[in-house]
């Protein structure tokens, strides 16, 4: 299973090279957005676009998945799809091909004939990574490849990613929007139980050189099965925190809370945030993003009551937080529990679609979701969440 999780780390950063690739060119970057259509538009966006990038980054992870796992290619899914039409109106289906010429032939044609573009990108595309991590490498566990499905989100934040902000200050180590909010989110799941196993969120913009003006990323990663947790050892001292804030009861109740939340936030759930956590509210773009913050320690909650995430946004976050003991789960959910509901927490799964959906809404997470490290801090937060979220909320 580690050797899965390897694979997936280099592929990442991969991907990560390629999404660097296509901000490199103004140019070229108008020539790779194409806007989503029909069952495809997430319904949260007016504009909500589909680039190249985003379409070659999931197809390099199939690809780069199949070769070395064969089958489990086929168990890759993702927000995007693969045909593109060309201002001919040919459409074109969007496949790695064998060599660096035959795969910058096809882009080309998706590229509109534009062959220096689709060179640069095919050699990106072709091009080997070499990452390892010798915390993985001395890991030691075996997992049939036919229990697993990937969910992949090839870049999240497209908005941000189009819009290609630079310069964004950030709150407290937050950032409210800007290049640093795109994330590429890999996430293994348990195909019969929908347990999230393994995930990698590679961050692609972190830090710019001012002279160059090139960008550097980061990644995290985080393995929980059948009892074994372990995640990026830059994440260590994050954990330590967070166990020495569940030994200590009294600082359970009383350190203040922080929380992440989407702009589009509901009025009533900022409102109630805003008695809970005080100034320590940060809205911030990208669902993938949001969660990071909270698996880096930057904030204690990522709380979001709305339908529009999907199980390709939360699955990575999820396996991370799940190696550090905390989770996702299902906020709709958690405020209509009784006491006598019992410990389980109603954590989100990634293998069953919405009934009576269609589309992108086949995997929305219904329910809205809150992201968090620590259990203790969790049932805190939410007992003092249903108290501030109004009369009706108080009386029950």
């Amino acid at each position: 299973m580690s050797d899965i999780l390897l694979e997936l780390l280099r592929v990442s950063e991969k991907a990560a090279n390629i999404a660097r690739a296509c901000r490199q060119q103004e140019t070229l970057f108008q020539l790779l957005i194409e806007e989503k259509k029909g069952a495809e538009k997430n319904k949260k966006f007016a504009a909500d676009f589909k680039t190249l990038a985003d379409v070659l980054v999931q197809e390099v992870i199939k690809q780069n998945m199949e070769n070395k796992f064969p089958g489990l290619g086929k168990k890759v899914f993702g927000e995007e799809s693969n045909e593109f039409t060309n201002d001919l109106g040919e459409k074109i289906t969007v496949e790695l091909q064998s060599t660096e010429e035959e795969t910058a032939e096809l882009l080309s044609r998706v590229l509109n004939g534009n062959m220096l573009a689709s060179e640069a990108l095919a050699q990106v595309v072709h091009e080997d990574v070499d990452l390892t991590d010798p915390t993985l490498e001395s890991l030691d566990i075996s997992i049939p490849h036919e229990s697993l499905g990937i969910w992949v989100d090839p870049i999240d934040s497209t908005y941000q990613y189009i819009k290609g902000s630079a310069n964004v200050k950030s709150n407290q180590g937050v950032f409210p929007s800007g290049l640093q909010c795109v994330t590429i989110l890999i996430g293994v799941y348990d195909l019969q139980t929908g347990l999230p196993l393994m995930g990698v969120i590679n961050q692609p913009f972190v830090s710019q050189n001012l002279t160059t003006l090139r960008w550097k990323g980061q990644c995290y990663w985080g393995l929980s099965y059948m009892g074994t947790n372990i995640h990026s050892p830059q994440l260590a001292i994050s954990k330590s925190d967070s166990e020495t804030q569940t030994e200590n009861s009294d600082r359970e109740f009383s350190s203040p809370f922080s929380a992440v939340i989407s702009t589009s936030e509901k009025d009533t759930i900022k409102a109630a945030l805003s008695r809970v956590c005080g100034g320590s509210v940060f809205p911030a773009a990208g669902a993938g993003y949001k969660s990071l913050c909270v698996v880096q320690g930057l904030a204690d909650i990522y709380i979001f009551s709305e339908d529009t995430t999907y199980k390709w946004d939360s699955c990575a976050a999820h396996a991370i937080l799940r190696a550090m003991g905390g989770g996702i789960v299902d906020m709709k959910e958690c405020l209509e529990r009784s006491p006598d509901t019992g410990l389980d927490l109603p954590q989100l799964l990634y293998h069953t679609e919405n009934k009576g959906a269609s589309g992108v809404d086949l995997w929305a997470n219904k329910g809205g979701l809150i992201a968090y490290r620590s259990r203790n801090r969790l049932d805190t937060f939410l007992s003092r969440l249903i108290q501030n979220l109004g009369p009706e909320k108080t009386q029950t």
